[in-house]
């Protein structure tokens, strides 16, 4: 009895990716040219996670590179540049075999993926750790030096200490063990890839709750940055307590 392609859609839909292998396999060579097309859109699947795979092995070669040490920790922040909120540090040290797929900049990644992929570094890491400096800390010590310090405390807080950073095109000051700079280091490397989502997705959800606090600011929209809606509000209404007076003085 001949197949119908509805039950060949589903035996795709429901099947393993070892089990897709072997079903495009089987019915590429049909001579029904709707089962042909069919296969052909899950083959055109299995090379996108084929090329996925490859991607993020590439982005293991500082890792791999650095591999007679024990614990490699990634270190990256997010919020250096609004007028307002903290600056997030985020360390996160990965499994040697971590390949967690679709993990990249936190900035070419979308919020929805970046909350799915917190989750999943949350879940997959040795250990993480996040530090925070506060718009006040940031006035008082500059961004540069606020910035360093969250990422102390990122450090500080991890558990199996780290051996070696890799960091986005940073050297931190004070901290003993040795550090990589890599220039767009969160394109190039899975594990300060992994702490740039942790660190935008831990200040994102901050400013959502600071958006509840200061609603005439949209900070759950502009999380801070110095948007054009953002900048009127400022003028009409003053700072709020999580500017940085710093930053601010162009506009007020």
């Amino acid at each position: 009895m001949e197949e119908k392609i509805s039950d060949i859609k589903k035996r795709f839909e429901d099947a393993d990716e070892k089990s897709m292998r072997l079903l495009v396999e089987e019915y590429s060579h049909s001579d029904k040219a709707g089962i042909v097309k069919l296969a052909d859109k899950y083959r055109r699947q299995l090379e996108k996670l084929d090329a996925e795979r490859l991607r993020v092995e590439n982005m293991l070669s500082y890792e791999k590179e650095y591999g007679m040490y024990l614990n490699i920790c990634g270190i990256d922040e997010a919020g250096r540049g609004p007028l307002a909120g903290p600056v997030v540090a985020a360390a996160v040290i990965l499994p040697k075999d971590a390949r967690i797929l679709y993990v990249n900049d936190s900035k070419q990644l979308s919020e929805k993926k970046r909350e799915e992929l917190y989750d999943v570094i949350m879940k997959e890491a040795v250990s993480v750790g996040v530090g925070i400096a506060s718009p006040a800390r940031i006035d008082e010590i500059n961004i540069l030096q606020a910035d360093y310090e969250a990422m102390r405390e990122a450090v500080s807080k991890l558990n199996p200490a780290p051996d070696l950073l890799l960091n986005d095109a940073v050297i931190i000051p004070q901290l003993e063990m040795k550090q990589i700079s890599i220039i767009k280091g969160d394109a190039k490397s899975l594990s300060i890839a992994s702490a740039s989502i942790i660190a935008k997705v831990t200040r994102d959800r901050m400013m959502y709750e600071y958006d509840k606090l200061y609603p005439e600011y949209g900070f759950a929209s502009n999380k801070g940055y110095g948007s054009q809606a953002h900048i009127e509000a400022l003028k009409q209404y003053g700072p709020c307590p999580i500017h940085r007076r710093s930053f601010i003085g162009n506009f007020i």
